[in-house]
């Protein structure tokens, strides 16, 4: 078990999720101090445990986002397991899964059962379309959620193929919602002195996140399309490309338009009345690229950035993940930490990017639990179940 210092300090927290849209949020949890115990059908555990990339035997994808915690393996569908889970509930602070709806009902294990248990008990359910609607007991992956939200429709290149975002933003999207409202139901307990159930979908998560494409479209009547690189309303705010490569430049207001002109010796542009103003530039996009595509295929992007950083003008390079990896100012937020393994050595991981006063920043982070691995512990520590007892649960297939 790892022990983080911070403002979750004391709050128990009961993992029954898998994969992504769970275990994320729980590792969230855990960074900001929250002790999280991982429950995990005993033998296999999460099904992660399966997927690549694998380092030796580790499962990479599962360590990224279940270093640190605990594991107890339980099986749930024994009456035994049940009521472990139970009794923990009843010492827990917080239990979160991300079963198709439904299916802790069949369990016995809903949250109308578990609140009678522990009313301080805060329930998170993540779900593909939540615990309500015609839809709710629909399966749903992450491609699904991009998909049917929206998301894939405004991703990619004007006329090319559907795109699916480059990570499971639909999976990471409920995850983050998920944390924010598990903390805001530990904050409204510290008054009521009650828990609640919280509900997030993944589909509700794309939506959320849709941002200026929902205005967007009540203005014209005609649904958002892929612009590639290039932001919908504001411009140039996009790549560009060099003498050697892309690299990305942002203008923001009209200032910062007046700026670049004078950098780049096309004073011209800030009077002509189809550039002057950001309305303008994005109305004639089309002609404005082609006079900066010139401009641009003058000099390296090297050379370029040294000129915009002089300038103050809002830039970035297009990184690689592995020059990502090695980005001063990702290393020096600490936003790559180690996690030792005994089975693999180090790996490096995503560090923690909630940054807060009294959050001590550590590079550092706790290694991955085998299955079960603290099955035992758990149990005499919440439970004071003994070692003949521990056995034969064991025994018996419950743990």
């Amino acid at each position: 078990m790892t022990v983080v210092k911070g403002p979750l300090n004391g709050v128990i927290v009961l993992d029954l999720t898998r994969v992504l849209a769970g275990p994320y949020c729980t590792m969230l949890l855990h960074d900001l101090g929250a002790r999280v115990i991982k429950i995990e059908i005993p033998d296999t555990g999460d099904d992660s445990r399966t997927f690549g990339p694998f380092l030796k035997d580790l499962s990479l994808y599962f360590a990224s986002i279940n270093r640190g915690k605990e594991s107890l393996s339980l099986n749930l569908k024994k009456p035994e397991g049940k009521e472990i889970l139970k009794k923990l509930v009843a010492k827990a602070d917080v239990i979160i899964e991300n079963f198709r709806p439904g299916t802790m009902e069949k369990l016995g294990l809903g949250y109308d059962e578990l609140e009678r248990i522990n009313p301080r008990i805060i329930y998170a359910a993540s779900s593909g379309y939540g615990h309500t609607g015609p839809d709710s007991r629909k399966p749903s992956y992450d491609i699904l959620a991009q998909a049917r939200g929206g998301v894939m429709s405004i991703t990619g290149w004007p006329g090319g193929e559907p795109t699916r975002v480059g990570l499971s933003f639909g999976d990471l999207s409920a995850s983050l919602f998920t944390a924010v409202g598990i903390n805001a139901a530990l904050y409204e307990r510290e008054t009521s002195g009650r828990g609640q159930k919280i509900d997030v979908a993944m589909l509700d998560s794309q939506v959320a996140l849709l941002e200026n494409a929902l205005v967007r479209y009540q203005v014209d009547g005609v649904p958002p399309e892929p612009l590639g690189h290039r932001h919908p309303t504001i411009a140039p705010f996009q790549a560009v490309k060099a003498r050697d490569r892309y690299f990305v430049v942002a203008i923001g207001n009209d200032i910062l338009w007046q700026k670049f002109c004078q950098l780049v010796e096309h004073d011209e542009l800030m009077t002509n009345p189809k550039f002057a103003t950001n309305r303008g530039r994005c109305d004639h996009i089309k002609e404005l690229d082609e006079i900066l595509a010139a401009v641009f295929a003058d000099k390296t992007a090297d050379e370029w950035m040294a000129l915009l950083e002089e300038a103050g003008i809002p830039h970035a390079p297009i990184n690689t993940v592995a020059q990502v990896m090695e980005d001063s100012q990702v290393l020096d937020r600490q936003m790559i930490v180690d996690m030792e393994d005994p089975r693999v050595g180090t790996v490096k991981l995503a560090g923690n990017p909630i940054k807060m006063t009294h959050l001590p920043e550590t590079g550092k982070r706790g290694r991955t639990p085998e299955v079960g691995e603290h099955s035992a512990a758990v149990l005499k520590e919440f439970l004071q179940y003994t070692t003949d007892q521990i056995a034969e649960l064991k025994q018996n297939g419950v743990i």
